[in-house]
């Protein structure tokens, strides 16, 4: 999680009108959940428990939308499409409150929820209580699709994620293990942290969470990481104003470690931001050699300056740069390069839940030829003997293994490297043919994919 600033909006002492606001923003602006929940969160306007409940009411129902949204089909009777978004969103509200949140009483839940009607949508209260009343009469007749005659609507309805996607794991995975994928991506997804070895060790910042009272635990497969256990408010945490540690993913810190980096070295992280692996990479190299984190976005470098100074990083230089034009670099000028290339954000969407209600099959073909061509124009900047690391954030194919594979079809001067060959110790991780391949429902981290190519002429 990192610190990212969001434009500011309306507030209220209440948490469920500061949710409904907060889910109707990101209905009709788009906007990013975790940074409108953190600049909310940072007025200082909602205090104690209504601060937890804001945020698990934000980010549950954009969980577990397509869920509700299946009940409430059952309960309505007029199609979803014909409500008024506000009644709806106060509805998905309730019914979450209702389906996922023991310690609120029933009877809480729904007058709550027509209060907030009445606020919002006073049109719609008695149709808010309608609806809710009639879940809490019907909810043991609800239904949903059979897993066994049709197992993508069943596992869309049931683990709340959009039938194409569901699809696509189904062919990727099987049944058994789509259900576990899908219902892994419906969670709530662990804390963690990468220290920051310049200035800490994992074993002096373990000592200090446990002193303070926090739960951690070391990673199982990144030496540098650590996993929180609960809610925190990362920059409260002991250690964060002192850099001693980055949040990332274990997945994410495992990509820096992939591409190798060495001191002296000169690398370059062509889509750095928000600058998470650009650290990382300094870190492993000493902070010692020259790093060009590069983004096409000049706000977004700012987060990653934001980030490498407070962890005292000195050997990262940002630039813009826009990697779909070839002559970004002279040819040969970098001995390693990340391409964390821009993608779906399929393996993340525990993390980032509205992503998945605003994409569709055809924005993944649309990316994998975005991705192909930055593929294409970050290798011609490695020098002979260089490596890159191809890596996203998504569980496509299409966007991982079928890009590298054109590439490598399109240009003999590159080889795949075989990482189960370099790494022995994390076999489990790769895949036979020797990329990079983590899954939430597998390995506890966000769905990541990486492929270590060498330049040999």
């Amino acid at each position: 999680m990192i610190i990212r600033r969001a434009p500011t909006g309306p507030s209220t002492a209440n948490p469920r009108q500061a949710a409904c606001e907060t889910l109707l923003r990101i209905r009709k602006e788009g906007g990013f959940a975790d940074r409108l929940i953190d600049n909310e969160l940072s007025k200082g306007i909602l205090t104690g428990p209504d601060r937890g409940l804001y945020a698990e009411l934000v980010f549950g129902v954009l969980r577990r939308q397509g869920t509700l949204d299946h009940i409430l089909q059952q309960l309505l009777e007029k199609p979803m499409v014909e409500l008024d978004p506000q009644a709806l969103v106060i509805l998905r509200i309730g019914l979450y409150q209702l389906t996922c949140l023991d310690r609120i009483p029933e009877s809480a839940a729904v007058n709550e929820s027509v209060n907030l009607a009445k606020l919002i949508t006073p049109g719609t209260s008695g149709l808010i209580n309608a609806v809710l009343r009639n879940f809490l009469r019907r909810r043991d007749t609800i239904t949903f699709p059979d897993i066994t005659t049709n197992p993508a609507a069943a596992i869309a309805a049931i683990h709340s994620q959009p039938e194409w996607l569901a699809e696509q794991w189904l062919e990727q995975l099987g049944v058994n293990e789509a259900r576990q994928l899908a219902e892994a991506s419906s969670q709530q997804p662990p804390v963690t942290l990468r220290v920051n070895t310049l200035r800490s060790t994992r074993d002096q910042l373990l000592q200090e969470f446990d002193t303070q009272g926090i739960e951690a635990t070391p990673c199982r497969f990144s030496p540098d990481g650590i996993t929180l256990t609960g809610r925190h408010i990362i920059s409260a945490l002991p250690g964060f104003d002192a850099g001693l540690f980055a949040v990332q993913d274990e997945a994410s810190q495992l990509a820096g470690r992939l591409l190798g980096p060495e001191p002296g070295e000169r690398i370059w992280d062509a889509c750095c931001a928000p600058g998470g692996k650009s650290g990382h990479i300094a870190q492993l190299m000493d902070d010692t050699g020259e790093l060009i984190a590069t983004d096409i976005s000049r706000s977004k470098l700012t987060l990653v300056q934001d980030n490498v100074r407070r962890l005292g990083i000195n050997s990262v230089t940002t630039a813009v740069a826009d990697l779909h034009q070839p002559d970004t670099f002279p040819d040969g000028t970098f001995d390693r390069i990340l391409l964390d290339a821009p993608c779906s954000g399929l393996g993340v969407i525990r993390r980032n839940p509205e992503a998945k209600w605003r994409l569709f099959s055809g924005d993944v073909t649309r990316l994998a030829a975005v991705q192909k061509t930055l593929l294409k124009n970050a290798a011609a900047k490695l020098k002979p003997g260089g490596t890159l690391l191809y890596s996203t954030c998504s569980t496509s194919e299409a966007e991982n293994e079928l890009v590298v594979e054109d590439f490598l079809l399109h240009h003999p001067g590159f080889v795949l490297e075989d990482l189960n060959d370099l790494f022995p110790t994390w076999k489990e991780l790769f895949a036979f043919y020797g990329m990079f391949r983590v899954w939430p429902h597998r390995h506890g981290m966000d769905g990541f994919f990486a492929a270590r190519i060498r330049r040999i002429s």
